[in-house]
């Protein structure tokens, strides 16, 4: 008898992560796509196909049913809807196309929302029923959880916190708006805070290059001791705390995860972002949340969330 899996597929806009993964959530083989390898996504539904093929023979394993966290996913209705950086424009019936090629049970949500699926059933929140999943890359992105089941709110797209305004008429946003969260709380941000604090300190002030500025090497700098890295750590830690309890009031999360590039700085982040939270919650919640580091393996974690999707369709 074959043992089951299902597929778990990361949609980038520049990769896509591919794997097979069984109820365990062992990752048993995977593959990366380049996603702008495929101006048509025909093409590209029949590339993940043909890899899916390759693995599940090679395996011997009874595919139960495919999982994708893409940007802009719709969960109520499998599309992908005008995601800036795919090569496929406007609203695409991502979902259908894949079932039709695939013959399984098909479930997409943005990559966040995918994160908190894969924490809640390989990470750290195995057992939660009510955490917020914050992640931090390039932007910043969460997946909020009530009672067992990620919100997705009224047409799909709940959640959106890195869009929550934190700085009025403050740093320009690629969704439009100004002040985004996530212009401040990101590897982007991040960067951006350094380049404005150096102006006013002088880089000479940090061992940071200029030409090597990015927020791992300012992280690097601040375990080093560096007073900038360490003064934009703060920062970031400060703004992130202080929105956490905002979140805080509305879900009463009983943990906050973090994952991403960025919660890789640790202590660094975590500390300031802690006791900034702390200052700033109703008496009622405080020492109630705590807030940690994601438990997933953050090569495997986007292929592990979906996989999660995966197994309730």
């Amino acid at each position: 008898m074959k043992r089951a899996a299902v597929v778990g597929i990361d949609l980038g806009g520049t990769n896509t992560l591919l794997g097979i993964v069984d109820q365990n959530g062992r990752l048993l083989s995977d593959v990366k796509l380049p996603t702008q390898s495929y101006p048509e996504i025909a093409d590209f539904i029949a590339a993940l196909y043909r890899h899916v093929r390759r693995m599940a023979t090679a395996l011997e394993v009874e595919l139960r049913g495919v999982g994708v966290g893409a940007p802009c996913g719709n969960y109520y209705t499998g599309t992908i809807e005008f995601a800036p950086n795919l090569p496929w424009k406007g609203v695409l019936p991502l979902g259908d196309l894949l079932q039709a090629e695939f013959g399984l049970p098909v479930r997409v949500t943005n990559d966040a929302n995918a994160a908190a699926e894969g924490e809640m059933r390989y990470g750290k929140a195995i057992g939660k029923k009510n955490f917020i999943e914050i992640t931090l890359g390039t932007g910043l992105g969460a997946g909020i959880v009530i009672d067992g089941k990620v919100v997705y709110g009224a047409d799909g797209f709940a959640g959106e916190l890195g869009h929550v305004i934190v700085e009025k008429g403050g740093r320009p946003c690629g969704c439009g708006l100004r002040g985004c969260l996530e212009t401040y709380v990101s590897a982007t941000g991040v960067v951006k805070t350094f380049q404005e604090k150096s102006k006013d300190r002088g880089e000479s002030d940090t061992v940071v290059k200029p030409s090597e500025v990015t927020a791992r090497s300012i992280a690097l700098a601040a375990e080093k001791g560096d007073e900038l890295a360490l003064e934009v750590m703060r920062y970031t830690g400060q703004i992130l705390g202080e929105a956490l309890a905002s979140f805080v009031a509305f879900s009463a999360p009983e943990m906050i995860v973090l994952f991403g590039g960025l919660a890789k700085a640790g202590n660094l982040l975590l500390a300031p972002a802690k006791a900034h939270m702390d200052q700033n919650l109703l008496r009622l919640w405080k020492g109630k949340i705590d807030l940690v580091t994601s438990g997933l393996d953050e090569d495997q974690a986007a292929i592990l969330g979906a996989a999660a999707l995966a197994w309730r369709a």
